[in-house]
């Protein structure tokens, strides 16, 4: 895998000779092939880790995204009037051509099975990131850094969307 920072696929340019052209009845093809196939599609980084981001806090048990310090700073931020909640929080991808690699950092919940919460969050990531992008998932590695206990004050919001 390279890293890019982008995925990007290109299609070799060929130009037909009048023969060619001829040979189908006289009509001429425009553009050498089916549309599908014509021109690159780049996919940012960035773009994977919203995908991730928003799949991972959809799984139940997950109460929010990223370290400790991560997580002040982003509560503080998220109050400012006019910010929007950061998806990218506790994510980090490295998109190649065609496969892509996460780290998501997580903080989970008191009693939920933490190996049972990194199996779904895995899962729901690979499917979610797969599906949108078309990009090979070769791994999802989770860091669970922090158990949210009942008693403990939130400095945010849990992170799934309501």
């Amino acid at each position: 895998m390279t890293d890019t920072g982008e995925r990007t696929t290109s299609q070799t340019l060929t130009k037909e000779s009048p023969d060619q052209d001829a040979g189908q009845g006289g009509s001429a093809r425009r553009g050498g092939g089916a549309p599908a196939t014509r021109g690159r599609t780049s996919i940012a980084d960035g773009v994977v880790e919203k995908i991730a981001g928003l799949a991972a806090r959809d799984v139940d048990g997950v109460h929010a995204m990223g370290g400790g310090l991560a997580r002040t700073f982003g509560a503080v931020r998220d109050r400012v009037p006019g910010s929007s909640k950061s998806v990218t929080r506790g994510v980090k991808a490295e998109v190649g051509e065609v496969q892509t690699a996460l780290d998501l950092e997580i903080v989970v919940e008191y009693g939920v099975p933490i190996a049972d919460v990194a199996r779904d969050v895995r899962e729901n990531v690979v499917t979610a990131v797969e599906r949108m992008t078309g990009l090979e998932v070769v791994e999802v590695n989770i860091a669970v850094s922090d158990v949210k206990l009942p008693d403990d004050e939130d400095d945010e919001e849990p992170s799934r969307l309501q």
